[in-house]
């Protein structure tokens, strides 16, 4: 199948270098960007057609991801709805309403809303993905064939649900790296240089991850079984209990799914 890119930042970069991989041609890729540095730097590196208009690059394709900031959406959707008339639409703006962006485009039908987050970028991504009714069966198969190639995709039936999705995975990034920085900070408070505090912080979330997703035990199952009674891990938790961090954790998270829900409605057509 034959792909456009709308915008060539990062994201529609590792959405690209996945396709690729996953032995899409680069004749099939196309990107419409406007910075010319950025489009000598994704012909360079993917071997790919960019230019600086829609017009030029995407009539031939069958999909058209729309790489584009959520503020740039409507003017992005307006100027090309002509042009992507026939043409699967996949939008990756946060907060940008499926419903919302079909009106933009004259009542588009076959729009798929997508909230990927930026583990993307190496291979490892998680996709929230929705599909207005008039997308088919086959082009909900390419949709996730495409976000598929960076990652894993779980499908909603709700829209709203892709709110919590961008809550939790799309913002969720965040709270790893913020969570890595007090563990690195804490590991140069006790002595140990930041190189090591940096190591040890990382392969540690880095195995825990992947002991979590071997089994098929609970998070807390799983936290007991390293909280021996009377023991250091206890005193940890128990520490972190006592400062409610789970309750404010819970409270940032519901902060940003707001958030979502504003963009929606400020953006949109509400």
């Amino acid at each position: 199948m034959n792909i456009t890119f709308i915008g060539g930042g990062n994201m529609a970069a590792a959405m690209i270098g996945g396709l690729l991989q996953r032995g899409s041609s680069p004749e099939m890729v196309t990107v419409a960007e406007v910075n010319a540095d950025r489009r000598a730097q994704l012909q360079h590196q993917f071997g790919i057609h960019a230019s600086p208009t829609v017009t030029e690059a995407g009539i031939n394709s069958e999909i058209c991801v729309l790489a584009v900031k959520p503020q740039q959406l409507r003017t992005v959707a307006t100027e090309n709805a002509t042009l992507l008339h026939d043409k699967l639409v996949i939008s990756i703006a946060a907060g940008i309403r499926a419903a919302d962006l079909s009106v933009w485009m004259g009542n588009h039908p076959r729009i798929i809303r997508a909230m990927p987050n930026t583990p993307c970028l190496i291979g490892k991504g998680m996709t929230g993905l929705y599909a207005l009714p008039g997308v088919g069966v086959t082009q909900k198969l390419q949709a996730a064939d495409v976000l598929g190639a960076v990652g894993s995709v779980i499908w909603f039936d709700d829209e709203a649900q892709l709110d919590a999705v961008t809550a939790i995975s799309g913002s969720g990034p965040a709270y790893v790296f913020y969570l890595l920085e007090a563990m690195q900070q804490a590991g140069t408070e006790l002595g140990l240089s930041p190189e090591t505090a940096r190591q040890l912080s990382l392969e540690t979330f880095v195995g825990a991850s992947l002991l979590a997703a071997e089994s098929h035990e609970s998070f807390s199952t799983l936290r007991a079984r390293v909280t021996s009674p009377g023991g250091t891990t206890e005193q940890a938790i128990l520490s972190l209990e006592k400062a409610n961090v789970k309750s404010a954790l819970t409270t940032a998270i519901e902060a940003a799914y707001k958030r979502s829900q504003e963009i929606g409605h400020i953006l949109g057509q509400s």
